[in-house]
């Protein structure tokens, strides 16, 4: 049997890849039209937007020979952008025409009180019998896009399982040997691991997976999601470890000062996959800029960590325009890119998203250039995280700043009622004119998918997030927004997702010297009815 994959050169094929190959599957790839002749299975993978996606199969004459195949009657798993190709065109791309396979359209997500991109975990409602769909509703799957298809006359016939978000979509379709999936099955831990298995199994005599089919199942839930935050550097001894700092100082405080090590990156990210983390977020604060694009240390990382971890990976750190020291430019877009080739599924940006939306404040202009700009047209939205690191000022009343302000009810040093939250650069050693709601509404403009929301100020307090912060960040964007910094116990969690609505909840020194365990979190959560993977 030969299992094919069509990469078409867009997104984190890697971890289809890894996830493929940890089922001892041997993997060939599409490299020429022919190759589609030569496939017994075929897995199409995509990411990005509809028209780029279109325009680079075309391009490469793959439009016609992936016809013939999905006509054929032979395996076929798309997956995200592999399920909604299949449709006659996409909202996100007006004009373009899609494969047809599908008479309906891609629509854009319509739901005035739910943050779009739908990002995170959620389960299927399966419609009908089938030998790689499980009806089993105890699975969640990872979910991560902005458009959907809506049940019309053209999806009649196509509708495996439908999945609630506002409104119900159909979240996988299936007909003859034709299979996709909205979400990422290899992004989805050991429910994603058994589907991608159940279709490499596929063969005539294959049955449908036992489990009852309901007429009128429940709605789906989306689960807040719980992230270990890994912050990587190399120690005074040249060794790559994962730090965690207070108010960002990652140093002991005893004599010699040297960088604190909780551990190796690679271990501690498959420690946390087994203990239930939701997803994985790498911060590379050094940067490593003594090392060409090509030898970063953090590749090799996100390499070693995409064969054995199967949740999203999140890269942040050096996310920007930048030169080799051999005087080699790269783009940003680059670097990003270099990054998912080698596992990762965002990267988060920093500092370079500061100086990004500080001019497009300035000037009103999209140039189109920036770092955010760039890779959300290349790769959506999603794959885009804002990380803002603020630290709070206090006012005496919202005249005394022209900076977004709000009444809170811990008062300042000198009784201040009011305060607003300056935005940082550098690792929040450089201050900037410049406020976290103006930032966030900025990048959103700029094509953001998601906000990393720190807080300078409450990191490693051990006294919660700062959950006047995320309310407000939320009522600024409707984008999600991760909680991060200051969580000491389980019940933070709850607060932050409750109380400030955050749609996801991050830490990182509670987790690492075990405090407060990952799995422990999720237990709890639980407990207090609290929907979690």
């Amino acid at each position: 049997m030969s299992v094919y994959l069509l990469d078409y050169g867009a997104g984190n094929v890697l971890s289809v890849i890894n996830a493929i190959e940890s089922l001892g599957c041997e993997l060939h790839f599409v490299t020429c039209a022919e190759d589609f002749d030569k496939a017994d299975k075929l897995i199409f993978p995509g990411v990005g937007s509809f028209g780029a996606c279109m325009e680079r199969l075309n391009k490469l004459g793959y439009v016609e020979p992936l016809k013939r195949y999905i006509a054929s009657g032979k395996p076929y798993l798309g997956i995200c952008l592999g399920l909604q190709v299949l449709f006659a065109s996409s909202a996100e791309s007006p004009g373009v025409q899609g494969l047809g396979v599908i008479e309906s359209e891609i629509s854009r997500f319509a739901v005035s009180d739910l943050a779009v991109p739908h990002i995170g975990w959620n389960g299927l409602n399966v419609r009908v019998p089938s030998p790689v769909f499980s009806p089993d509703t105890a699975h969640k799957y990872y979910f991560v896009h902005s458009f959907l298809a809506l049940p019309t006359a053209g999806t009649k016939g196509w509708e495996a399982a439908t999945t609630n978000y506002g409104v119900e979509y159909v979240s996988a379709v299936q007909r003859g040997q034709v299979y996709a999936t909205q979400f990422h099955p290899e992004k989805s831990g050991k429910s994603g691991l058994a589907l991608v298995n159940n279709f490499l199994q596929l063969t005539t005599e294959s049955k449908h997976l036992p489990g009852e089919l309901r007429a009128d199942p429940l709605p789906t839930q989306l689960a807040p999601r719980i992230i270990a935050c890994l912050d990587v550097r190399s120690n005074d001894a040249g060794d790559l470890v994962v730090t965690k700092g207070d108010q960002y100082d990652v140093r002991e405080k005893s004599e010699g000062r040297e960088v604190r090590n909780l551990g190796k990156p690679v271990s501690l990210a498959q420690r946390y996959y087994e203990e239930g983390a939701d997803e994985v977020t790498f911060l590379n604060i050094t940067s490593f800029r003594e090392s060409p694009l090509s030898d970063q240390p953090m590749l090799e990382v996100l390499r070693n960590t995409s064969k054995q971890v199967f949740v999203p990976l999140t890269i942040g750190g050096g996310i920007r325009d930048t030169v080799d020291p051999d005087g080699t430019p790269h783009t940003a877009l680059e670097v990003a890119s270099e990054y998912f080739r080698s596992g990762a599924d965002k990267v988060s940006i920093g500092s370079d998203a500061v100086i990004a939306a500080e001019n497009y404040i300035k000037t009103g202009i999209k140039t189109g250039l920036t770092s955010i700009e760039t890779i959300s047209h290349m790769y959506g939205a999603q794959a885009v995280v804002i990380s803002v690191d603020p630290r709070r000022v206090y006012v005496n009343a919202p005249e005394d700043t022209t900076h977004h302000t709000f009444e809170t009810k811990t008062l300042g040093p000198n009784g201040e009622k009011y305060c607003w939250y300056e935005c940082t650069i550098k690792g929040g050693r450089e201050a900037r004119d410049l406020d976290a709601w103006q930032l966030v509404t900025a990048c959103e403009d700029l094509g953001a998918g998601e906000i990393l929301l720190n807080c300078i100020d409450k990191d490693g307090s051990g006294t919660g997030f700062d959950i006047e912060l995320i309310r407000d960040i939320k009522s600024a964007v409707n984008i999600p927004v991760i909680a991060s910094s200051g969580a000491g116990c389980p019940e933070h969690f709850f607060e932050a997702i409750t109380k400030g609505k955050a749609d996801a909840a991050l830490a990182a020194g509670i987790f690492h010297r075990r405090e407060v365990p990952l799995g422990d979190v999720k237990s709890y959560l639980r407990g207090v009815s609290v929907p979690v993977r």
